[in-house]
């Protein structure tokens, strides 16, 4: 249960945000990179993460270096997960937002990776890209990209989490290779 409602749209009461953020440049290929995995306090999130990892490492030769748990779901890591991922990876992926507050958490998260440099693929489930977009407009990235997963994740059995991972790898490898900010059409 928690003891206090947190506003996670909402950013530390000195922040002085504005305009667009510098988001982080992708690298050619992913083969040998430092992979981070972001994880929340949603059921299922750390073993889907995990999944993807191993699916990353198998299939592109990537290397899970830091595979760490947010204490809460509502807030951004903590700047010690922060800093570590800043300093032992070259790219993070994050989630599982599974909820409202939890997708716009892992959005933020995500944006704050990208805008020290380092690439990051957010997971959302695709009930809650609303709180997600809403998430990146406030945070002054509308367009941002993060990749969907059906809704729910939390109620998966092992072998259901392990396909699901599976099946996002690819758009996780997209994310992490090409811009991560939606362009608008022409």
């Amino acid at each position: 249960m928690f003891e206090t409602i947190v506003d996670p749209t909402v950013g530390p009461a000195d922040s002085t945000e504005a305009g667009m953020p510098a988001l982080a440049a992708r690298p050619e290929g992913l083969t040998g990179l430092r992979l981070g995995l972001l994880a929340n306090t949603k059921r299922n999130a750390e073993q889907f993460l995990a999944d993807v990892g191993k699916e990353l490492a198998e299939r592109y030769g990537m290397q899970v270096v830091l595979a760490t748990k947010k204490p809460n779901i509502v807030e951004t890591a903590p700047e010690q997960i922060m800093a570590d991922l800043r300093a032992e990876c070259d790219v993070v992926v994050a989630g599982v937002g599974d909820c409202g507050s939890c997708s716009a958490s892992a959005v933020a998260d995500g944006i704050l990776l990208e805008q020290a440099g380092v690439p990051a693929a957010v997971i959302v489930s695709d009930a809650f890209t609303v709180s997600a977009d809403a998430m990146a407009g406030l945070r002054h990235a509308p367009g941002y990209r993060y990749v969907t997963t059906p809704h729910p994740v939390a109620n998966l059995s092992a072998d259901g989490v392990r396909a699901r991972a599976a099946q996002v790898v690819p758009a996780i490898v997209d994310l992490l290779t090409e811009p991560a900010l939606a362009t608008a059409s022409a």
